[in-house]
C-alpha cells in the first residue's frame, strides 16, 4: 500500500471513502511484490496494481463491493489451467489480495493515515496489518516507526501488540517488506495470525566515483533504478552540478576519504569509474571491507589484473577480492557511455535479485528470484 502513498494520502485528506486492495501473498511467477496496491473511491476512480493487469478489473470489483459492505477480504487468484482466459494470472503464478474498506469513519483511518503521511514525505516507518486471523481483526493496523512511538493497535492482546511492534521494528531495522506468522496470543508460534508489515525507508544509495563521461550516464541509470545518487571526484574542474545535474550530490573530495565519511548500509552500490590506481586503490581497501551490497570497478582485464596486485599488497585477501565486480557490468557488447550504464545497471540488478544475467529465451531459469534486496531477504 505504501506504493502509492501519496496519492492515497491526498485522497484521505480530501476526506474520500476508498477500499485499499494489498498484495499479501506471491507464488511462483507472480508479476508484483508484496505490499503492492490497488485503490479504489466511492466515484470509481482506481491508482496502483497489483497484478501489472491480469486480474485488475476482478480486484476493481472486490473494491467497489467492500465499499459497499464495509467488510474486509482475502481472496487467492492464479493461473486457470482450463481456461487461460478466465480471471487469473496468465504468467502461471499466484497472488492473495487484501480488500480494506478505509472509511471516513473506519478505526484503522487515523494509522494508515500516519503511515501514508510518512511514506509520502520519504520517512521511515513500519506498517503492520492483519492479512490472516479471524474476521474481527483482519486489518487491524498499528505503525513503528524508528524511533520507537507507535500507533493504532491490532485489538487483541496486549503481548499480541508488543510482539507485533518487535516484528515491525526487526523489519524497518533490516528495511524488509515481509509477511511474519504469529499467534493470537501474541507467541511466536506461528498459525494464528500473519502480519503483513510494509516497510518504507529512504532509498538506496549509489555512490559513482570518478566524473566522467561514463558517470554521467550511469547517474540517469541509478535514479531510474530509484537510488540517491552521489558523484565523487577529487578534481573540481570535473566534478561539477552543470556536468551532474541528475544526481543527488556531487561531491569534491579523496574518493576514500569520502567513502569513510559518509553514510552507507547494505543496500549501498558503490561503482568506481576512475580507472586510476591513486584513486582507486585508497577506496577499493575501503570499500570492500565495508558490509556493502556491490562493489564495481571500470576498467580492461589487464587493468583489472594489475588493480588485483596492487590490492594483495594493500593487505586485502582473497574473500575480500571475491566481492569485487570487475571489470563493471554484464557482456552486453556496450561500447556508448549510455550503453556501458546500461550494462552496468543490469549488474546491479542480477545482484540485487540473484539473476544469472544470461538470456531468459531457452535458458530454463526462474524468471522472478526471491534473494531479496541486495541477497538479503526481501527488501522494500
Amino acid at each position: 500500500m505504501l506504493d502509492i502513498a501519496e496519492e492515497l494520502h491526498q485522497w484521505i485528506e480530501e476526506g474520500r471513502d476508498f477500499a485499499v486492495a494489498t498484495v499479501v501473498d506471491v507464488g511462483g511467477s507472480a508479476p508484483r511484490g508484496l505490499g503492492a496496491a490497488l485503490a479504489v473511491d466511492r466515484d470509481g476512480t482506481a491508482i496502483g496494481s497489483v497484478s501489472g493487469g491480469c486480474v485488475e478489473g476482478a480486484v476493481y470489483d472486490l473494491c467497489l463491493q467492500a465499499l459497499q459492505d464495509g467488510t474486509a477480504v482475502v481472496q487467492k487468484f492464479g493461473y486457470s489451467d482450463e481456461d487461460a482466459f478466465a480471471v487469473g494470472l496468465t504468467c502461471g503464478g499466484t497472488i492473495e489480495v487484501m480488500v480494506v474498506p478505509v472509511r471516513v469513519q473506519a478505526p484503522a483511518r487515523p494509522v494508515l493515515r500516519a503511515a501514508l503521511q510518512a511514506a509520502s514525505r520519504g520517512e521511515p516507518a513500519a506498517l503492520a496489518r492483519v492479512v490472516r486471523g479471524p474476521d474481527g481483526l483482519l486489518g487491524a493496523a498499528l505503525l513503528v516507526r524508528p524511533d520507537g512511538t507507535v500507533e493504532g493497535g491490532l485489538g487483541g492482546a496486549a503481548e499480541l501488540d508488543r510482539t507485533a511492534q518487535a516484528e515491525a521494528r526487526a523489519l524497518l531495522d533490516a528495511g524488509r517488506t515481509a509477511t511474519v506468522e504469529i499467534s493470537e496470543d501474541g507467541s511466536h508460534c506461528p498459525g494464528g495470525l500473519t502480519l503483513l508489515v510494509e516497510v518504507n525507508v529512504p532509498p538506496p544509495r549509489m555512490i559513482v566515483f570518478g566524473a566522467v563521461d561514463f558517470a554521467a550516464a550511469l547517474v540517469r541509470a541509478g535514479k531510474f533504478l530509484g537510488y540517491h545518487v552521489t558523484v565523487c571526484d577529487a578534481r573540481p574542474v570535473f566534478a561539477t552540478r552543470a556536468r551532474f545535474p541528475e544526481a543527488d550530490d556531487v561531491v569534491v573530495d579523496w574518493p576514500h576519504r569520502y567513502l569513510r565519511s559518509t553514510p552507507t548500509d547494505a543496500r549501498t552500490v558503490l561503482c568506481v569509474l576512475t580507472h586510476d590506481a591513486k584513486f582507486d586503490i585508497p577506496l577499493l581497501t575501503e570499500a570492500l571491507r565495508m558490509p556493502v551490497a556491490f562493489v564495481g570497478a571500470m576498467g580492461s582485464r589487464r587493468t583489472h589484473a594489475d588493480r588485483e596486485r596492487r590490492l594483495r599488497e594493500a593487505g586485502l585477501g582473497e574473500r575480500e577480492l571475491s566481492r569485487l565486480r570487475s571489470p563493471i557490468g554484464l557482456d552486453l557488447g556496450a561500447r556508448t557511455p549510455e550503453e556501458t550504464a546500461l550494462s552496468i545497471a543490469a549488474e546491479i540488478v542480477a545482484v540485487r535479485h540473484g539473476g544469472t544475467g544470461v538470456p531468459l529465451t531457452g535458458s530454463g531459469t526462474s524468471i522472478h528470484h526471491d534473494r531479496g534486496e541486495h541477497g538479503a531477504a526481501r527488501a522494500a
